[in-house]
């Protein structure tokens, strides 16, 4: 069994490297704009409200802290698996030879707060496969996580899809979800979740909707399970985690959750060690100069004890039109056409305009009534 996992694992690192290599600028925008509040926060010094616990202090007591959870997770089912079934998607290959799924899972009844998932099963004897949940960093895990990273499709120019080979599916049956709700096709009905949202309400949405989407897809209770996601998913999937681990510890109340493991591609983990990592990658391969880098070294300990200048020097830098996570790859440039194509010649299988083409094809009429999504939202790839 420990085998089996290993190599299970060491194939999709292989899978997760070579899925991570294409990703979109504007997830980069929101993570960059994510920290960078963060960091402003810190330096206003804002208190902490006296009805707000410290963050630390929300994962002290799981078991304290989540009881009310089993209560959330009651009620009668609001979907069914087979009326999520999706049939074919608008314009995919002929052929296709795994089971597709997706739809809406409601995990807060008094506020109307639904959860959007895709789901495919492995082509090849999806009983035996373990189950995956894929959390993208507050951006859309349908969108990016399966449209342009692990998922079974890409989408061509001309909005019709194709084949992904190095596709998760192929080792396992993958959940994609969409999460927090504002982010894609999840939304609430109660138009304050969206400013009100943070990290313990999504791990509590997470954990709500496995469990009840476990009710709708019995077959999968018990099965091997792990999290994995990217970016500040580094802190959703631990987090979410922690949530699990806590309730399995109740299986009069919830049924249990096999968790087996959680794995990351390029994870927000820590803002200063991160910070202190790209910035320090950026100088080593010449992306800033010396000059800039020797101002952020005087200015910065890359601890909670830095300030104003630091903050400064580490914005004094202009960063042309280059993709961080992949500095030696080309971009994407738009024609006076209004066409997108590359800047240079790219490897197979790797386009950088390809966010381009995902919007516009999420946004199809028939490609909402096939995924079973909200026809009158629209989609977007981050909030």
């Amino acid at each position: 069994m420990r085998g089996t996992t290993a190599f299970f694992l060491l194939s999709l690192a292989f899978l997760l490297g070579t899925s991570l290599a294409i990703t979109h600028v504007s997830q980069e925008a929101q993570l960059i704009k994510f920290m960078s509040s963060r960091a402003l926060k810190r330096l206003e010094n804002r208190p902490t409200a006296a009805n707000e616990p410290e963050e630390s202090d929300l994962w002290a007591d799981p078991g304290g802290t989540f009881a009310h959870l089993p209560e959330r997770c009651k009620g009668p089912p609001s979907g069914s698996k087979e009326a999520d079934r999706v049939l074919g998607l608008p314009g995919q290959p002929p052929r296709v030879n795994f089971r597709q799924y997706s739809g809406y899972v409601t995990v807060n009844e008094e506020h109307g707060r639904e959860l959007f998932y895709y789901f495919v099963e492995s082509p090849y004897d999806a009983a035996s496969k373990p189950l995956i949940l894929w959390l993208n960093g507050g951006c859309s895990s349908l969108g990016y996580g399966a449209m342009e990273e692990l998922g079974p499709f890409r989408v061509n120019p001309d909005g019709t899809l194709r084949r992904n080979k190095h596709s998760w599916n192929n080792l396992a049956n993958v959940i994609f979800l969409e999460s927090p709700a504002g982010v894609g096709f999840s939304f609430s009905r109660n138009t304050t979740d969206y400013n009100t949202v943070g990290d313990r309400r999504t791990a509590e949405d997470a954990y709500v909707f496995l469990v009840k989407w476990l009710e709708r897809f019995p077959e999968y209770k018990g099965r091997d399970f792990y999290i994995s996601g990217e970016s500040y998913g580094g802190h959703y999937v631990p987090q979410l985690a922690t949530v699990i681990m806590s309730m399995n510890r109740y299986p009069a109340l919830l049924p249990r959750i096999n968790l087996q493991g959680i794995f990351f591609g390029n994870p927000l983990l820590d803002d200063y060690l991160n910070g202190k990592g790209n910035l320090e990658f950026l100088w080593s391969h010449g992306v800033i100069s010396d000059e800039a880098w020797a101002r952020i070294l005087a200015n910065c300990t890359f601890t909670e004890s830095d300030d104003w200048p630091c903050f400064v020097a580490a914005h004094s830098f202009q960063k042309g039109n280059i993709d961080r996570y992949n500095i030696y790859a080309p971009v994407c440039l738009q024609a006076r056409n209004g066409t997108y194509y590359s800047s240079s010649h790219s490897l197979p299988g790797y386009d950088p305009c390809s966010y381009h083409y995902i919007e516009p094809y999420l946004n199809n009429h028939a490609v909402k009534k096939a995924l079973h999504a909200r026809v009158d939202r629209n989609w977007t790839g981050c909030r």
